[in-house]
Parts: structure tokens; C-alpha cells; sequence
């Protein structure tokens, strides 16, 4: 069975993992079935800034407004196994933690714990202040699971992007996608 994953991009600093993720999706295209996008206003702001560009127009995805609540991914009958937001900024982690689901991105993570599907949340923050760990405590309570944005080194990456892989590969496993990455002890 092919996956339908939700991808939530956020306005906090970090979009070079939100490209590594849509970049690696791209090529894992014969494991999934749909991939529904939603930036948030600062997400394209901030791909723009630090990226230098709006590739993220040209992916082959389905994009959604984050006040579209008639995406499939707004509603828990359209069975998409996965949520993945990266970056998360800590304002889209508290909404979360808080039950408000005031956009498409919170809606979609709402939905995901409510029908107890996977919900990755990737902060890209530091450091993190009580309210952030009280709020990760509480999705993770919930069922979510906080992947930091905190590469890995025992890999040995090369260059910045293999670094940044070290991530958004693990969030991928997290989603129960099949791939080839580095693995302890391999």
C-alpha cells in the first residue's frame, strides 16, 4: 500500500530540511500515493530568504492554502497515514499542544491525533524554553512524536546536505517510508 503523507512547512528558520524532505519524497515517488503541501506565510518567506529562491513552487505535489479546510488531509475520512511538519516553528507546536486548530497545518495535525496516525513534528529551535518542552511533553502524550532538527554526525556526512539528510531521513523512517540511509552498525 502506497502512503499519503501530509507535509506542513512552518515559518521558523530551518527550510533547507523542508527541500531535503520534498527532494527526497520526490525520489521515493513509487511509495506514495498523494503528498499535500501547506506553507505557512513566513515558511515562503523564509525558503526565500535563506534558500534564495521559490523552488518550492516547482515541486510535483498538491499544494494548499493554509485556510483551505476542504484539503483531504483536513478530515480523518481521507486516511492519510502521515503528518509531517518541518520546520515546526514553537507557535505551531503550542497551537497544537493546545487543541487549536486555526489553519490548515494545525488542522491537519489535530486530525492526525485524533485518528491516532502519525504525527512528526521537526522544531527547529534553540534553546528551548519550558513552554516548548511542556508543549512537546503534551503532544507527545497525545501520540506525536518530536523529531528535533538535530543532525547526526557518527555518519561522517560530507557536505551540508548529506548533514541535513541525517534528519529529514529519520522523519522519513518515522513515516514508515523505505529507504536507504545510514544505519548504526551497517
Amino acid at each position: 500500500m502506497k502512503h499519503k503523507v501530509a507535509i506542513g512547512i512552518g515559518g521558523s528558520s530551518g527550510s533547507i530540511y523542508a527541500k531535503a524532505l520534498l527532494d527526497r519524497l520526490v525520489k521515493l515517488k513509487d511509495q506514495w500515493e498523494a503528498v499535500g503541501v501547506v506553507m505557512s506565510d513566513n515558511a515562503k518567506f523564509n525558503w526565500e530568504y535563506e534558500l534564495g529562491d521559490k523552488s518550492y513552487a516547482a515541486y510535483p505535489f498538491d499544494f494548499y492554502d493554509k485556510r483551505d479546510f476542504m484539503a483531504p488531509f483536513a478530515s480523518g475520512s481521507a486516511q492519510y497515514g502521515a503528518i509531517i511538519i518541518c520546520p515546526c516553528s514553537m507557535g505551531v507546536l503550542g497551537r497544537i499542544a493546545a487543541g487549536t486548530s486555526n489553519d490548515l497545518t494545525t488542522r491537519a495535525a489535530d486530525v492526525a491525533l485524533k485518528e491516532r496516525r502519525r504525527l512528526i513534528l521537526v522544531p527547529r529551535e534553540t534553546p528551548y524554553s519550558l513552554v516548548h518542552i511542556n508543549n512537546m511533553k503534551t503532544v507527545t502524550e497525545a501520540g506525536g512524536i518530536i523529531c528535533p532538527a538535530s543532525p547526526s554526525f557518527y555518519s561522517r556526512p560530507a557536505s551540508f546536505e548529506t548533514l541535513v539528510a541525517t534528519v529529514t531521513d529519520r522523519v522519513l523512517d518515522l513515516a514508515g517510508f523505505d529507504l536507504k540511509s545510514y544505519r548504526w552498525g551497517e
